[in-house]
């Protein structure tokens, strides 16, 4: 019997899987690290305040757990202020090869103790999981994801372990997921009758193949995520996340700053956009544990999140 699961992993993660043959993000989509420094900028403020929950230690971690082209790990050692930059470690997590990124350490495996903050950007949502079509017996579908005959869904499972599993590293701080995926509201509801297993190369949506070729991906039920990992945590927009980080990206008023400046100041305006756009990038979900650390101190109170 064919296992799609099975198939799924081996074509990311095998001999010469997607990964593992160093294909990165950005051959074939665009992510918020590639928009600009922003993304980087506002993880550095919420590093900032965990920093400040933990009585700025003498070490702090910044972890960028699937961490593709290292993008994001670059931009948060460059961009850290120096109160931060002299105590900071940035380790970048991938299976992929090894890529040289002055300041950043790069491993094939999460570190076992994470003082700092945590971060799987896109990462789940690239963890292989169970495909079915129901009615099925399991039980992670049936707290999570009920399926009628004829429907569609990715049993949420493996998600979970994996970050529950990365949530546990956490010593002291926050771990923070970010992906497009899913609530429980909404699937009961039908909205992803379908299910949400999709493809994607050279920047277009494909048809899934198990050949290593392509990108093989699936929203998250971030809900039942946080959920396995416990503790408290906050599950909200990007879009929200990122206004109460300082990002809004107003641009100042044409006439009244040097031209130059005016038009740096629309362009960081723009992209900050695209990072807060509804439908987009300012859909995805950010769930936020903290651990040992309130989430009240790193973020304020959000409306809930709703793709």
């Amino acid at each position: 019997m064919v296992d799609p699961e099975a198939l799924w992993r081996e074509a990311l993660y095998g001999p010469g899987g997607f990964f593992t043959r160093g294909a990165v993000p950005a051959d074939h989509f665009c992510t918020a690290p590639l928009v600009g420094p922003e993304l980087a900028e506002a993880l550095l403020v919420l590093l900032d305040r965990v920093d400040s929950a933990l009585g700025r230690p003498d070490r702090i971690d910044f972890v960028d757990v699937g961490a593709g082209g290292g993008e994001l790990s670059a931009s948060v050692r460059s961009l850290a202020p120096p109160h931060l930059a002299r105590r900071l470690v940035v380790t970048a997590v991938d299976v992929g090869p090894a890529r040289s990124l002055p300041g950043v350490v790069w491993t094939s495996e999460p570190p076992r103790s994470v003082r700092g903050l945590l971060v799987g950007h896109e990462w789940l949502d690239a963890i292989p999981c169970p495909l079915v079509e129901g009615p099925c017996d399991d039980p992670w579908l049936a707290r999570w994801w009920p399926v009628r005959a004829g429907e569609r869904a990715e049993v949420g499972e493996p998600r979970d372990r994996a970050w529950a599993d990365a949530v546990s590293r956490v010593a002291a701080g926050a771990a923070l997921a970010v992906d497009y995926g899913h609530v429980l509201a909404d699937r009961a509801a039908g909205r992803y009758a379908a299910g949400t297993f999709a493809a994607y190369r050279g920047g277009r949506r494909v048809e899934p193949v198990f050949d290593g070729s392509c990108d093989l991906t699936a929203h998250v039920a971030l809900d039942a995520c946080g959920a396995a990992a416990g503790g408290g945590f906050a599950l909200v927009s990007q879009r929200d996340a990122l206004a109460a980080l300082g990002l809004t990206g107003a641009p100042g008023a044409a006439g009244r700053v040097d031209p130059a400046d005016w038009l740096a100041s629309a362009e960081r305006a723009s992209r900050i956009a695209e990072l807060r756009a509804v439908g987009g990038l300012g859909s995805f979900g950010w769930l936020l544990h903290g651990v040992g650390v309130p989430v009240s101190s790193l973020l304020p109170p959000l409306p809930p999140w709703r793709p």
